[in-house]
């Protein structure tokens, strides 16, 4: 297992998975059936108050094959096939949503004990080409991330960031939109016995000179129950109670409150994943 410093969406991954992650505004149920031959069939309902939106995904996988097809109910068809290590390090991944006639794109990962590197093409005659890149290993890496545009001749995004990784702590910095964002987060193991953890996330735009700030933490309660909690400088407070009452089955209950409008009900969202 290639123990590098992975790919550039993992940068600042851990803190943001603290902090938003499991958060559910809506009512979301999610069934996954296996058949005897080893399909995987999982059907996802969510209930976002007067709309109601669903999918159904089938997983078929053979040896490094995989192939993922997803039907919504906005009459979307979303197909995904990946080959795994077709060279060491290497997956080939080819996607396309129909009707969208230009989402087809085909991807290539790489991994390595020194870099990552991510590239995808647009299956059109003008495709939208997307590199992006780290160097380092499992203590400091430095990547960027660039999307460009081969129609109009423009960059779509240029992110650059890194991140530092040591023992029980992860800091990232990265620059998003074109310069115009800086992102800092700190992820931090406190007590890995009962997987407390702490976190923040800072954004600057230096366009609109404002800061937006969130902290967040999370704990265990047992082996089986996690809570977790957030805040950010808008005032509004996020919690949540997540229990695995089988293997690989959760139970989620999320709330949220405005502390700046707290005449106003305060949000609850839950969520049901089922799997055998």
């Amino acid at each position: 297992m290639v123990k590098g410093p992975g790919l550039y969406t993992e940068i600042g991954k851990k803190a943001r998975d603290l902090l938003y992650k499991d958060y559910q505004g809506d009512q979301k149920l999610s069934i996954t059936t296996y058949s005897s031959t080893g399909v995987a069939i999982t059907t996802t309902g969510t209930n976002k108050g007067d709309l109601f939106v669903g999918d159904v995904a089938t997983q078929v996988k053979n040896k490094n094959f995989t192939a993922d097809i997803k039907v919504a109910t906005d009459s979307s068809l979303l197909t995904t096939f990946t080959y795994d290590e077709a060279a060491p390090g290497l997956k080939a991944i080819v996607s396309a949503k129909v009707p969208d006639q230009k989402s087809g794109k085909v991807e290539l990962q790489y991994l390595h004990d020194y870099a990552g590197i991510c590239t995808s093409v647009g299956l059109t005659a003008s495709p939208v080409v997307n590199f992006s890149g780290v160097v380092g290993n499992n203590v400091l890496a430095l990547g960027t991330d660039v999307s460009f545009n081969t129609q109009s001749g423009d960059f779509k995004h240029f992110n650059a960031g890194f991140s530092f990784t040591k023992d029980d702590l992860i800091a990232s910095l990265t620059v998003n939109d074109k310069g115009d964002k800086l992102n800092a987060s700190y992820y931090h193991i406190v007590n890995p016995l009962t997987n407390t953890v702490v976190g923040a996330e800072v954004t600057h735009s230096f366009t609109t000179q404002k800061n937006a700030i969130t902290v967040g933490t999370q704990y265990a309660l047992d082996p089986l129950t996690t809570v977790k909690a957030r805040v950010n400088n808008a005032g509004v407070a996020n919690a949540l109670i997540q229990h695995q009452w089988r293997p690989k089955s959760f139970i989620t209950v999320s709330g949220e409150v405005d502390s700046r409008a707290i005449e106003k009900s305060a949000k609850v969202g839950f969520a049901l994943a089922l799997k055998p």
